[in-house]
């Protein structure tokens, strides 16, 4: 089978053959139908100082896909050929506390798909039954294929109530968009989102925010008088990963503040903790997605009318993909799919 490998310790990728994955007793071989391009392959591709601290090569990159049952095996149930899927690239040890818990998304010895074992940018992919989300309901394609992304967002956006709420998210890349589109449908009251890139604030601003900043220009106070906010933000959704992004949210929440923080950070860096605590504020770490919660809560908004059609903005066929990848490092767009049924 075709398949996107990272198979040397360098930049790049390869388009190569390889071997259809084995099936196991509670496994689902899945035909991949669209995969979507997350920065964690931007990084490997790239080849950067997590990538060379993270990665064995050779690896089948890839972890946000859907997809067609075609086999399953002896052991599975309530999963079978010709269902529609997507995968919880989180896979488990399913013996820890946390896991015996209920606690999945908490697993210490958590796996990635596509970092730790091969991945989904293959024709086919192969995962544990206990994985695989069924789509009961009709999803357009390009979104199934971007449930992973989707639910970080989710995951984020409803750690804490929303309705009424003035809602700051810094970073409009891709999960921050789809953060803002769910922070409008779950009722807050003011969504402001911040970035530098003027094009991925054109593309909150079609999402129906209140207010898409610059902060390249204006500043997240100029934005709250803008908006007659007189004792800054509710809720924040830290989605950048960049101190001053961190910083400014901080100085910039209601005393009792809630901050949920998914950007993941290059480094460590200083925040005012003196403001944190005397404005006692809340501030969350999130990683990935509830198991299985944040995908039914997935499903449900897109039943209820949620459109994340706004945040798909390049489609290329697999063979396509440096041309693809190239669309998503600009930082410029926002999800970029790649078709694997040419």
């Amino acid at each position: 089978m075709k398949a996107l490998v990272k198979d040397r310790a360098e930049p790049g990728l390869r388009l190569m053959d390889v071997p259809e994955p084995a099936v196991g007793p509670g496994d689902v071989l899945i035909k991949v139908e669209r995969t979507g391009i997350c920065g964690t392959d931007l990084h490997i591709r790239a080849w950067d100082g997590w990538a060379r601290r993270t990665i064995s090569t050779p690896l089948v990159l890839g972890h946000e896909f859907v997809g067609v049952v075609v086999r399953t095996g002896p052991d599975v149930q309530d999963i079978t050929p010709g269902d529609r899927v997507s995968g919880e690239g989180h896979l488990v040890c399913g013996k820890c506390r946390n896991c015996q818990a209920g606690r999945r998304h908490l697993c210490r010895a958590t796996v990635g798909l596509g970092v730790g074992r091969d991945g989904a940018f293959a024709e086919y992919v192969v995962l544990p039954a206990a994985n695989v989300w069924v789509h009961r309901v009709p999803v357009d394609l390009d979104v199934a294929a971007i449930f992973d992304p989707f639910g970080n967002a989710v995951h984020t956006a409803l750690s804490f109530p929303l309705v009424g709420e003035d809602v700051l998210i810094t970073g409009a890349g891709p999960i921050g968009l789809m953060a803002a589109a769910v922070a409008r449908h779950a009722g807050a009251r003011n969504v402001v989102i911040t970035d530098i890139s003027e094009e991925r604030l054109e593309l909150a601003r079609k999402i129906g925010v209140s207010l898409a900043l610059n902060v390249g220009t204006s500043t997240i106070a100029d934005g709250q008088r803008q908006l007659g906010l007189r004792e800054g933000f509710d809720i924040g959704l830290e989605m950048s990963g960049r101190p001053e992004a961190m910083r400014d949210m901080i100085a910039n929440m209601t005393h009792g503040g809630r901050i949920a923080m998914l950007g993941l950070p290059a480094e460590e860096f200083a925040v005012d903790w003196s403001r944190i605590v005397t404005s006692m504020i809340t501030v969350k770490g999130i990683y990935g997605r509830e198991m299985f919660e944040t995908w039914y809560a997935m499903s449900v908004l897109l039943e209820g009318g949620l459109d994340l059609a706004p945040v798909i903005t390049g489609r290329y066929g697999y063979r396509d993909h440096e041309a693809a990848f190239e669309d998503a490092a600009s930082g410029r767009g926002g999800k970029i799919i790649l078709d694997w049924t040419d």
